[in-house]
């Protein structure tokens, strides 16, 4: 199992078992609801790796004018990645 799935099906476990003791909701089949919580956490995932990918591209299209900054490329890319989020209201 890819690591990004293993780790979709922890948090579905958790955020789901936290649901239910708050009594948020209530989980007639919690694996049928364990999945559902997971493939809202798997595209989310999905989506950000491909907000990642597009603020990559853009870098790389802009690589000689950030070589000549003083601005730290982790940091640029945050701040393009951020702003890609903002314009599509994907909340990171």
């Amino acid at each position: 199992m890819p690591k990004r799935e293993a780790m979709a099906d922890r948090m579905a476990a958790a955020v789901l078992k936290r649901l239910v003791a708050k009594k948020y909701v209530e989980a007639k089949d919690e694996a049928r609801a364990r999945m559902a919580v997971r493939k809202v956490l798997l595209d989310n995932l999905q989506e950000e790796e491909k907000l990642d990918a597009e603020a990559r591209t853009i870098l790389l299209n802009h690589a000689k004018e950030i070589k000549d900054t003083v601005v730290d490329y982790g940091r640029i890319f945050s701040m393009v990645k951020g702003k890609l989020a903002r314009e599509r209201g994907f909340i990171l």
